[in-house]
């Protein structure tokens, strides 16, 4: 047994967060006896399964609908479930209640927030800023949003913007993590720069909520969005969330006015006029069998301390480099991953060329990343259920293949 191997089960013994790993469904992911344990590093695209949530949908299936059916919006709290499961999310985001929607995909919520943004910036302020590393949607709607604003759409990188505001910079969007690299950008400075240019800063959280502390409230964020089904684990598509600082809500104008945000939704009224603070990021009828689920799937987090996943993050990501340097080739792999912890988000990414081949092979041991192109392998770093064995093991895995 390897120095490596033993200081990590060390580390797994110390761990206060091992036993929140029994909450979830971590099955086998390869076929071969000597893989089977299975080793997912892929949290940052999909999370796990939370093993109580197949339950709770079959009673949403087969009782809430099944059995109470329509009854169900009102004794089930169907209605209520975007604010009620927002006020869920809340915690793990740094905001107070009544700010958080959930709702939507994160792509409809990114639209709904930039142009409410541009919205309520003075007439005179006709550009929109949107961070030139960003995932790639993020890029699509802002180009749309400016469009359809009549405002001038620039990327510019994170590190540019402070120099890029000007007295015409109506709104920022900005992804507190990248998506290819995990470089973590510095979501207080960067918003105070936005507010002191005058503008509203819009962040896109999907690769920072239940990796990290984030500190909207704090940090005086106008406008966020994020999906769930990353790292807060709330299954596939499940859906996204929009938050409204609270000075904000009176003038949120929603580009999206649906008859769930309007103040009297039932009334019928052929004018609209819109609900009371962040129920107006609403639209249609709420999406309930994957809503349900991700109100199931956020139960695991009961009791977590956001500041010990932080801290399990970084000592995982740290381990998992430094395993890497041991069982790999010096020069075989690139990590473009910033090494210091202040600018690091919870995965790690790796350079090579054959990129996409070692990864499949990767997943045929049993370890599960991703690819990206052109040459970029992913690995995240999920501190709910991923351990220092996990990462041992699968750097080992990832010197073989590469070797």
């Amino acid at each position: 047994m390897s120095d490596l191997t033993l200081l990590a089960e060390k580390l797994d013994a110390a761990d206060e967060l091992a036993p929140v790993r029994s909450r979830f469904v971590l099955g086998p992911a390869s076929d071969d006896p000597a893989d089977a344990e299975g080793i997912y590093l892929d949290g940052n695209s999909l999370g796990a399964l939370p093993a109580h949530v197949p339950d709770r949908v079959a009673d949403v299936v087969r009782r809430q609908w099944g059995e109470l059916r329509i009854r169900s919006w009102d004794e089930s709290g169907w209605w209520t479930a975007p604010e009620r499961i927002g006020d869920r999310i809340a915690p793990l985001v740094g905001a107070a209640p009544g700010q958080i929607v959930v709702g939507d995909s994160t792509s409809v919520n990114v639209f709904k927030a930039l142009v409410a943004a541009i919205r309520m910036a003075d007439d005179d302020r006709d550009e929109l800023l949107v961070d030139a590393t960003t995932f790639p949607t993020d890029g699509y709607i802002a180009e749309s949003a400016a469009r359809l604003t009549g405002r001038a759409l620039r990327a510019v990188t994170p590190t540019e913007l402070p120099g890029a505001l000007t007295g015409r910079t109506a709104a920022v969007l900005l992804n507190h993590v990248d998506y290819r690299t995990g470089r973590l950008h510095d979501l207080p400075a960067l918003t105070a720069a936005i507010h002191a240019g005058g503008a509203l800063a819009v962040w896109d959280l999907c690769h920072s909520a239940g990796a990290l502390p984030v500190g909207l409230d704090e940090h005086g964020v106008d406008l966020a969005v994020g999906c769930t089904y990353k790292y807060l684990n709330g299954g596939p598509g499940s859906p996204a969330y929009l938050y409204v600082r609270h000075e904000l809500q009176d003038r949120f104008d929603s580009p999206l006015p649906g008859w769930n945000s309007h103040a009297d939704p039932f009334g019928m009224d052929p004018s609209y006029a819109p609900a009371p603070g962040a129920l107006r990021g609403r639209v249609g009828t709420p999406d309930i069998l994957s809503m349900l689920a991700l109100e199931a799937a956020l139960e695991v987090w009961d009791g977590v301390s956001l500041a010990a996943v932080r801290a399990k993050s970084l000592a995982l990501t740290d381990f998992f480099l430094r395993c890497v340097s041991e069982y790999t080739e010096p020069g075989r792999l690139e990590c473009v991953t910033p090494e210091r912890h202040e600018e690091r988000g919870s995965q790690i990414a790796l350079r090579c060329a054959d990129a996409g081949e070692i990864m499949k092979r990767l997943i045929a041991r049993g370890v599960v990343g991703d690819f990206r192109h052109p040459d970029v392998l992913r690995f995240g770093f999920t501190p709910l259920y991923v351990g220092f064995r996990d990462v041992e093991r699968a750097a080992r895995v990832l010197g073989e293949v590469v070797a």
